[in-house]
């Protein structure tokens, strides 16, 4: 196991702390542990937002009590740290039972199971999240819920994310 130095461990800590108050549905938790100005961009979908105001809103209204269904499973694959940002590689599979609009905007439940590869950059000022710019295979997503014909794409729909989780914790 690697021994983080204090500076690193603290933002792991953070960014920690900070997944738990989203996970819990705990708005002021989580905007606890953000700096004065964040921003979040969550790239595939378009969704987050820029300064204190828009980030509270996003969360408020698309990410808290919804964040994912009640079977999801987070793998961590990997986490990188340095003195001003934590990068974070996951599987996550879930259940698409419930709306989820910061992933898929205006999409009804599907019930189908899904398992989609994400990493989550998170930079840090003054021991506080600045920012989050989350990235995840839309395409994919979208193949499994069966809301795009993958067929003659170049769209992996659950390889890479099966054998990423395969490989556990890099």
């Amino acid at each position: 196991m690697e021994v983080l130095s204090p500076r690193h461990q603290a933002i792991a800590d953070l960014f920690d702390a900070h997944m738990a108050a989203e996970m819990k549905g705990d708005l002021e938790g989580t905007m606890a542990t953000m700096d004065a100005d964040p921003h979040l961009i969550n790239m595939a979908s378009g969704t987050g937002g820029v300064g204190t105001a828009w980030v509270r809103d996003f969360y408020a209204h698309d990410l808290i009590g919804q964040f994912f269904p009640a079977d999801v499973e987070f793998i961590l694959i990997s986490r990188t740290i340095n003195d001003e940002r934590l990068v974070d590689e996951w599987v996550i599979r879930f259940t698409h039972d419930k709306v989820i609009t910061h992933l898929l905007s205006g999409v009804a439940p599907t019930g189908r199971r899904v398992e989609v590869a994400f990493v989550v950059v998170v930079g840090v000022q003054e021991d506080k999240v600045a920012y989050e710019h989350v990235y995840w295979d839309q395409a994919g997503l979208l193949a499994q819920l069966g809301l795009l014909d993958p067929t003659g794409l170049p769209i992996d729909t659950t390889t890479a994310a099966r054998l990423l989780a395969a490989t556990g914790k890099g």
